[in-house]
Parts: C-alpha cells; sequence; structure tokens
C-alpha cells in the first residue's frame, strides 16, 4: 500500500479485506489496522463473522454536516451508523454488507477527556457502539440488551479502562 495523507488512508484488514476503515480526518492519528480487528471481533462475536462494513474517521465538521442531513441536529455527534437495506442487492457477494460506522474524532477526543479515558480507548469504544447499530441493535428501543452486550464485549475485546 502506497504512503496517504492522514486525511486519505485507508486500511483493510491484511487477511480479511472485507473491514474498510477510511481516515477523513487530520484530528488526531489513529490505528486504522487495529480498528479492522476489533471490528471483526465484535462481528465474530455477534455470529457476523463474514459480514462486511465501513468505518469511516471524520472532522466534527463533516459530522455535523451528517448529523444535520440525517438526523435534523444542527450539531457533531461522535458516531452515526448507516446500515444497509436487507434488500439491497450487493453483485452476487458472499458476504453481507451492513453498512458504515462514522466516528468523528474531535468529539471522541472531547468525550475521552471528560470520561478521563484516553482517546484510544474512546475510538474502541465507539467502533463498538457502532458495529452493534449495523448489527440490528438499537439501545433507544431495546429493554438494554445493547447495552448490556456492549459492556460485556468491552470487557471481553478491551479489557478494563
Amino acid at each position: 500500500m502506497k504512503n496517504h495523507s492522514p486525511a486519505e488512508s485507508k486500511t483493510e484488514s491484511d487477511d480479511d479485506p472485507s473491514i474498510l476503515v477510511l481516515n477523513r480526518q487530520r484530528f488526531r492519528p489513529v490505528q486504522c489496522h487495529a480498528l479492522a480487528q476489533l471490528a471483526r471481533q465484535v462481528l465474530a462475536a455477534v455470529g457476523q463473522a463474514t459480514s462486511r462494513l465501513t468505518i469511516t474517521l471524520v472532522s466534527d465538521r463533516c459530522m455535523r454536516r451528517l448529523n444535520r442531513t440525517y438526523r435534523s441536529l444542527d450539531q457533531p455527534t461522535d458516531v452515526l451508523a448507516f446500515p444497509n437495506e436487507p434488500d439491497f442487492p450487493h453483485e452476487n457477494h458472499p458476504r453481507r454488507d451492513l453498512g458504515d460506522v462514522i466516528i468523528s474524532t474531535e468529539t471522541a477526543a472531547r468525550y475521552a477527556a471528560r470520561y478521563g479515558i484516553s482517546f484510544e480507548r474512546e475510538i474502541q469504544q465507539l467502533v463498538i457502539h457502532g458495529v452493534l447499530h449495523l448489527c440490528g441493535y438499537d439501545h433507544e428501543t431495546d429493554q438494554g440488551q445493547m447495552r448490556q452486550l456492549e459492556r460485556r464485549l468491552r470487557r471481553k475485546l478491551l479489557g478494563k479502562a
């Protein structure tokens, strides 16, 4: 892979190109390969090991635009998940394409400082959260199942904070 500027980098897991991580921000350096591996572990834990998805890291400016367009909220947020429609045709690909997780690194850094955790840990938690949303979990409508699963995956995959 040729070198890209931080705002143009992309990473696919060497042995599994089904997790694509796009770094479209310049605020903070991120370990794209590690995020791809984490996403794969989350998918495996919820029975979606062969699924595909994309994680994109963006600025607050970009996230604010997305949040305004898709949620009518004129402010940035930490993570958005855009699941693909279940009946979307996938060019005969054997893997199900779940959709996209978008993470604002600037908002993540603010939350990390607020909660007294590292920036890296906050990004990892947002990956877990976003991937679970793509897998159909919804903390706003369930009876706490997503939050419980998310806590369990954090302990298992990330260890103690």
